[in-house]
């Protein structure tokens, strides 16, 4: 069985090829484009991009940094219904720590109304959501998460800027 490019996910039927990579669906397609892009970006010119970030105050709050991604888990549900999802967030540590509190309420009172992925998945984002809140992160460097969203975002506003040079 073939596997995404991109996100690693089994590919049963179908999928997107661009040249001799498959890739699930569009969506990961254009992120496997963008990966291939960014793993050539200069190592340098990315590096002083996440110091910069990393320094600069948050993009949520505007307050001081460092910045770095947060990821908070949430889950609802609606009878036969369940969806979950990890959200990350770039921010300083107070609004990575708001948008967990936030989600651990929010899937507290919504989560446990599926069966049976509501009651299975609740307490299991509950527990990523207390364990991370719990976990020191490393303040004087930044994650490797980080890294990869800023190397995506060099990338795509280097593949936008190519796309508007020839039109200029």
């Amino acid at each position: 069985m073939a596997s995404c490019s991109y996100c690693n996910t089994t590919i049963l039927f179908g999928g997107k090829r661009t040249g001799d990579l498959r890739f699930c669906n569009e969506k990961c397609a254009q992120k496997g484009a963008l990966a291939l892009v960014a793993n050539q970006l200069s190592p340098a010119d990315v590096a002083s991009y996440i110091y910069r970030v990393y320094q600069g105050s948050c993009p949520k709050c505007s307050g001081p940094g460092p910045v770095d991604v947060h990821t908070s888990y949430r889950v609802w549900s609606a009878l036969v219904m369940t969806s979950w999802s990890s959200r990350p967030l770039v921010a300083c540590k107070s609004c990575g720590t708001k948008q967990k509190l936030g989600d651990t309420a929010f899937s507290l009172f919504l989560g446990w109304w599926g069966f049976p992925w509501g009651i299975i998945m609740t307490p299991v984002q509950l527990g990523r959501n207390i364990f991370t809140l719990l976990k020191a992160s490393d303040p004087n460097a930044p994650s490797p998460a980080l890294e990869k969203i800023l190397r995506l975002h060099l990338a795509a506003q280097l593949v936008e800027h190519q796309h508007q040079e020839p039109a200029a």
